[in-house]
């Protein structure tokens, strides 16, 4: 009998392969395998080889974690993704081409205020919301580009709008599994980022292009590689927001590394980002009133989320789980990245038998994100590890097991 996970990624191929209008023999054209067995692994008859998936994924354009379970993809039909990722490829096209009218472009303020809303909903996961709204960023960025030509801070702030449009974009397209319009965005964002006037967005699009592509190409190497330039062209000014910037870099280095297996480089990184936060610690400790600055941009919580990210890609499943239960998130921290955190726990949990506390986890997560843990992959193996254990809650375990798909 195939593995439920065999089957869930069986569903995952095919739906790609319906929104991409690819037939079977289309997509097994493309990817170099057999028409029957194509059909038997989304069927999930069959078990499909890492090689095989390797292959599809490519032909999809899609990289291995979306084919594993990116949840956002079920938010949305393949009309809806044509109608909302079409003007926003259209737009990425024509950056640099003059506006064939007169109409004057809209203020900065105007669009750094519509930018900051987009950002807040990017973090919500509201993606549809975001995707209508990019187009016309994409645009009037691109306009308030070619109108401020002579240097000067009005120029810099538009190249840095027209960098944090082009990152959303690159962060949606990625979200909804389309690699190359997320290319594309990062491309923009690469030429507009050294004309901001701020070496934060240079350091930013490293970092993204660390995420969207080496990381997720068997090549972290390569993001490392890419977080070790970062580090060393932004200097530490003191300014709260770059040390968030550089921590951040340390963070994604020491996962990178561990995603390597190189144990000793990830510990490396993770002490620099200790200290680094520990230095903050001391410098808002310092503020008047204290807690001012320095714990609202770079912190603890940070640094034990890194931890914790650390522990799990060493399969060092004990680790995780103390650093998982030391980890307090404010209230404040958004509903998404919540329940990220409380999978992540729920896998520790359920990798060390603490089967109770895994489905615990879980159930908070759903409650925090129901469609993130939906569809999440991290939350179909944690559920089939809990079934193949047979933990005492079956009855809770199989009810969330039928919610989630699995």
């Amino acid at each position: 009998m195939p593995e439920t996970n065999d089957k869930h990624i069986g569903v995952r191929i095919r739906e790609f392969r319906i929104i991409r209008d690819f037939s079977l023999a289309e997509l097994g054209r493309r990817a170099d395998v057999s028409t029957s067995q194509l059909s038997r692994v989304e069927t999930g008859e069959q078990p499909a080889s890492p090689s095989v998936l390797a292959a599809v994924a490519r032909a999809l354009g899609v990289t291995l974690s979306v084919l594993h379970g990116q949840p956002y993809i079920h938010m949305l039909q393949k009309d809806q993704l044509d109608r909302l990722l079409a003007p926003i490829s259209s737009a990425l096209d024509a950056w640099d081409i003059p506006a064939e009218d007169d109409l004057p472009p809209r203020s900065l303020d105007d669009i750094a205020a519509d930018t900051k809303v987009i950002a807040k909903k990017r973090a919500k996961g509201e993606f549809g919301t975001v995707a209508e709204a990019l187009p016309g960023l994409i645009t009037d960025t691109a306009l308030a580009v070619q109108t401020y030509t002579v240097p000067g801070r009005d120029r810099e702030r538009a190249h840095n709008l027209q960098a944090e449009i082009a990152r959303t974009t690159a962060i949606v397209a990625y979200r909804l599994g389309y690699m190359d319009l997320a290319r594309l965005a990062l491309a923009r964002m690469a030429v507009a980022a050294p004309h901001s006037g701020d070496p934060r967005q240079v350091a930013v699009e490293r970092y993204e292009r660390a995420v969207i592509t080496h990381a997720e190409t068997s090549r972290p190497d390569r993001g490392v590689a890419l977080m070790r330039q970062a580090l060393r062209d932004l200097d530490d000014d003191g300014d709260p927001a770059t040390t968030a910037v550089r921590g951040t870099l340390l963070l994604r280095a020491s996962a990178l590394s561990a995603v390597q297996k190189d144990h000793t480089a990830a510990r490396d990184w993770l002490g620099q980002a200790t200290q680094l936060a520990e230095a903050g610690a001391a410098a808002d400790a310092a503020e008047n009133p204290p807690g001012s600055r320095y714990a609202l941009a770079f912190g603890e919580l940070n640094v034990n989320l890194g931890r914790l990210d650390v522990a799990m890609f060493q399969d060092d499943y004990e680790t995780a789980v103390r650093v998982a239960d030391d980890v307090r998130l404010p209230e404040s921290y958004q509903p998404t990245r919540v329940a990220g955190f409380l999978i992540r726990r729920a896998s520790a949990e359920a990798w060390t038998a603490r089967h109770d506390d895994a489905l615990a986890s879980l159930e908070q997560a759903r409650a925090k994100a129901p469609q993130l843990t939906r569809y999440h992959p991290d939350v179909h193996q944690t559920v089939g590890t809990l079934l193949r254990a047979r933990q005492r809650a079956a009855e809770p375990l199989r009810e969330f097991a039928q919610w989630s798909g699995v």
